[in-house]
């Protein structure tokens, strides 16, 4: 048996730009950072012939084609499986639709698993190309890169998205009492609504492609406020951070009208009344979790309780996307 583990992420600024439709044009920037909560996939070989899936179905099939989960589909053919007898199992920290990167969690965890089973080795970049090759290209999803590079990579790292396709992964040059500070004042609170993200990103590509001015624009600033908060961590100064967060929610939800709703906007508010300097809400929008990077903790945890939210308390994860036995 294979266990490999991925970390899920929040993206601390630049998120959007990570988009093939404007990075190709005019290259992309942000801060991604792993955290300790996970997606586990496990494989084996039983010992009767067939494909076996256990995820939140359960599947048995006798060829790939008849496959129905795509990631999983798409990764045998991958590895070009002729007499497929395999048993794969996926389970997770926190369920999908919930803005913290499962799915790009999910393809590397599988892939550094299939591919260990067939004694290879992948290395972080190759791990990363291959994930947003199977998930971009293969199933032509309106997603970006920054989920796979930062599961494999794991960290607090900066990534330049190039519009020849190149990717450099450079950590983030914080000190040890900044990355004390963030893991003490970085809050995630659960929001209650679970979605896909598919729909706001299909929004921005589609716009993007289109020259849309609004939406290049909104994306230039994006990129700006992503560089702008790399200077003010790598400079200690996490309240500036605190308030770039701010002025990066701010823009985002501009973008699209699925961006948030009235109950989202309510407990954002109510957060930068108690406590909050800043926040936004993790990953394309519309649900998930909100991160709030809190001057005082006590009192935001006590307002966010009042409202319903329930806080996911996390640690930053430094390993990326590793084979655990």
């Amino acid at each position: 048996m294979i266990i490999a583990r991925s970390p899920l992420r929040i993206t601390l600024g630049g998120g959007g730009t990570d988009l093939p439709s404007y990075y190709r044009r005019f290259g992309g920037f942000l801060i991604a950072a792993a955290i300790d909560k996970y997606v586990y996939v496990t494989v084996m070989r039983p010992f009767t012939e067939g494909i076996f899936l256990k995820y939140s179905q359960l599947e048995r099939c006798q060829t790939i084609d008849e496959v129905q989960h795509p990631i999983i589909r798409e990764a045998l053919r991958l590895l070009e499986f002729r007499t497929p007898q395999i048993e794969i199992t996926t389970l997770a920290d926190i369920p999908a639709g919930t803005g913290l990167g499962s799915s790009g969690s999910f393809t590397t965890a599988l892939l550094k698993a299939l591919y260990l089973h067939r004694r290879r080795l992948l290395l972080q970049q190759e791990l990363a190309e291959l994930a947003c090759h199977l998930e971009i290209e293969r199933l032509k999803r309106p997603i970006g890169k920054q989920d796979q590079y930062i599961a494999a990579y794991g960290g607090i790292t900066c990534f330049e998205f190039h519009p020849d396709e190149r990717v450099t992964a450079t950590p983030l040059q914080i000190s040890h009492d900044t990355l004390m500070d963030l893991e003490d004042h970085l809050l995630l609170f659960f929001t209650g609504f679970e979605r896909g993200a598919e729909h706001v990103l299909r929004d921005q590509d589609q716009r993007t492609a289109a020259d849309d001015p609004a939406m290049l624009e909104n994306l230039h600033y994006i990129k700006e406020l992503g560089l702008r908060s790399k200077a003010a961590l790598e400079a200690g100064r996490t309240e500036e951070f605190g308030a770039l967060m701010h002025e990066h929610w701010e823009q985002k939800r501009r973008r699209s009208s699925g961006m948030t709703n009235s109950r989202i906007d309510e407990w954002y508010e109510v957060g930068r009344r108690c406590g909050a300097i800043g926040g936004k809400l993790v990953g394309a929008g519309g649900g998930g979790f909100l991160l709030f990077y809190a001057r005082d903790r006590n009192r935001l945890r006590e307002a966010m309780a009042r409202c319903g939210l329930e806080e996911l308390r996390f640690r930053f994860d430094f390993e990326g996307t590793k084979v655990l036995l």
